[in-house]
């Protein structure tokens, strides 16, 4: 049972999950991250290429990298292709 003061706290906060957000990233010439939000990548452990919806008014252009920052954090970013920016995401 959902009490109402729950369902006043909900109410309107629905978000998407995962959801990426902006991150700034420094990239080397081939278009690796070198730097991500300031902090140096010390390893790119994975990078994959998603190339999706191309047929529709909204394609997807990503190329992921799975890395580890010098402070031992893994990240996992993208390049957008077709909003030419960086992004960020929890799996």
């Amino acid at each position: 049972m959902v009490t109402p003061a729950r369902a006043a706290g909900t109410a309107g906060s629905a978000r998407r999950l995962n959801q990426p957000f902006h991150v700034r990233v420094e990239a080397h010439v081939d278009g690796s991250p070198r730097v991500v939000n300031r902090s140096p990548v010390a390893l790119v452990r994975e990078e994959w290429r998603v190339v999706d919806r191309w047929w529709t008014e909204a394609p997807i252009d990503r190329r992921y990298f799975e890395v580890v920052l010098e402070s031992g954090e893994n990240v996992c970013v993208y390049r957008d292709a077709e909003a030419a920016c960086w992004f960020t995401q929890r799996a």
